[in-house]
């Protein structure tokens, strides 16, 4: 099903037309409206009038997290808060979080992408959809509660944790779409599978998660254990929420919700744009938000976009499952890591589970990288010649991949701390 064919199966000229009017609207609101912006543009030697469509876009300076920060919390607004209805807030590594306002219009159009998303993913307005993203200041509860409302279907608001009433509500109340982060919807097949309920039982046909990076090992792991089809939905509060894209049943790559996000990809060493196809940093520029609009904001994820209209008739482009962050890849020894790429590793070999926690370490002047990595409980033993063999080909499939030595250790199953929300894979000790 497909929500609204006039713009999701609109021809590339239309679309681009409507863009290039609603950048050149947004330009001159946020040049006259913020006061940060103004200043980035007149010292780039820019007035509103030198956009004029989408093929200017790359005269434009970017915004950063840090524009965020330093005008906190409500500085980059380009309304009176007397028109903002709802803010919303992210972690920020400072300790003070980035802030994102809405206006009624903002959260209609939240509604509409999240709807466009859910009809992607297949869910219809008989489905029954249980919201186990976190709400409050975080975006991914609400975000995909209005977007169901909105399309009609059935809302189970539980948010995140309580896993076995999860499950329960599960059953009891017929849900056929779990929404939640991927390794929390590991964790609930793990607690299914200890209270003895098979997948089949239940009535689960859809799944849709993001909020962190996931490979494609981990989708076929999840689709095995839960039996349901995985969709990766795609946000990040500063842009909306969810609903900046999502898969469709094809998976395909993410369809970005274009008429209202702009997409970009830069080469995130020298900030200019690539061409379709090659991979980079994802940018994205708010072409109708009114609370907080945003100019080129540097996402920091990595991935690339592809403009061939898709098999279900979309003509959105669409966006590759991002591989890793230009902000959190750690440079190991003069090596790129980025954690996704040890998960496929992991997901690949039947012998581990789907858990992990990377520890990086400065040694003297070098630095050291210990895997922490659960066994399954079946090859989990006391044979110590067993696990070492495991261990040695955990040890050599990884440094055959990335080029570095790893320290791998492995852990009992249940080891390693669960969470509802986003995964911690990483803890860098290191002293810069």
């Amino acid at each position: 099903m497909i929500w609204n064919d006039s713009i999701e199966c609109a021809p590339r000229a239309d679309l681009e037309r409507l863009q290039s009017e609603r950048l050149m609207e947004t330009v001159s609101r946020v040049y006259h409206g913020v006061p940060a912006y103004r200043r980035k543009m007149q010292e780039a030697g820019l007035v509103p009038g030198d956009i004029r469509g989408i093929e200017d876009l790359a005269k434009l300076p970017f915004t950063t997290k840090g524009d965020l920060r330093d005008n906190y919390p409500f500085g980059m607004f380009t309304v009176p808060m007397s028109e903002i209805v709802r803010v919303h807030a992210s972690s920020g590594t400072t300790g003070k979080p980035t802030v994102v306002g809405y206006t009624r219009k903002d959260l209609h159009t939240w509604a509409e992408v999240v709807t466009r998303s859910l009809c992607m993913a297949g869910v219809h307005r008989n489905d029954v959809v249980q919201v186990a993203y976190g709400y409050g200041l975080f975006t991914g509860g609400l975000g995909l509660h209005y977007g169901t409302e909105n399309l009609g279907a059935t809302v189970i608001p539980i948010s995140g944790g309580n896993t076995e009433k999860q499950i329960m509500l599960m059953q009891d109340f017929g849900t056929t779409v779990i929404a939640c982060t991927p390794s929390y919807a590991l964790f609930l097949a793990e607690v299914m599978r200890d209270m003895g309920i098979a997948p089949g039982s239940l009535k689960l046909k859809t799944g849709i998660f993001g909020a962190e990076p996931w490979s494609e090992n981990m989708r076929r792991e999840i689709e095995q254990k839960l039996g349901l089809k995985a969709i990766d939905i795609y946000g990040l509060s500063e842009i909306i929420g969810p609903g900046v894209s999502c898969e469709c049943e094809e998976q395909a790559g993410m369809h970005i919700n274009e008429d209202h996000f702009l997409p970009e990809i830069i080469d995130p060493q020298t900030l200019e744009p690539l061409p379709p196809g090659e991979r980079g940093e994802l940018v994205f520029t708010t072409i109708t938000k009114e609370g907080i609009p945003l100019i080129r904001y540097r996402t920091r994820d990595l991935t690339r976009l592809t403009y061939e209209k898709c098999v279900c008739g979309r003509t959105l482009a669409r966006m590759e499952k991002c591989f890793g962050r230009s902000d959190d890849m750690l440079i190991i020894r003069g090596v790129n890591v980025f954690p996704s790429q040890i998960e496929s590793v992991l997901l690949e070999m039947s012998e581990t589970e789907p858990h992990y926690l990377l520890i990086v370490e400065r040694e003297g002047n070098l630095d050291t990288l210990r895997l922490m990595v659960e066994v399954q409980e079946q090859f989990f033993s006391d044979e110590i010649k067993a696990l070492e063999a495991l261990r040695r080909k955990i040890t050599q499939k990884i440094q055959s991949t990335l080029g570095i030595s790893v320290d791998v250790k492995l852990v009992e199953p249940r080891t390693i701390e669960r969470t509802a929300g986003k995964a911690k894979r990483v803890i860098d000790n290191r002293k810069f």
